[in-house]
């Protein structure tokens, strides 16, 4: 059985504008590092590395 509380919800911020345009899930025992993703950001108007914030 999986154990309960294995993923987190995250939110992802844009590394230019610092907006906070994406939530999401992870699991922190695959991927204890910081989640960095290429997502479009409708404040800049682009796409650019979001990264994960608290």
């Amino acid at each position: 059985m999986a154990k309960p509380g294995a993923r987190e919800r995250i939110t992802l911020a844009c590394s230019e504008c610092k907006q906070r345009n994406y939530n999401t899930k992870k699991n922190k025992m695959h991927t204890p590092e910081k989640v960095e993703l290429s997502k479009f950001c409708k404040f800049c108007n682009k796409h650019t590395i979001h990264r994960e914030t608290k």
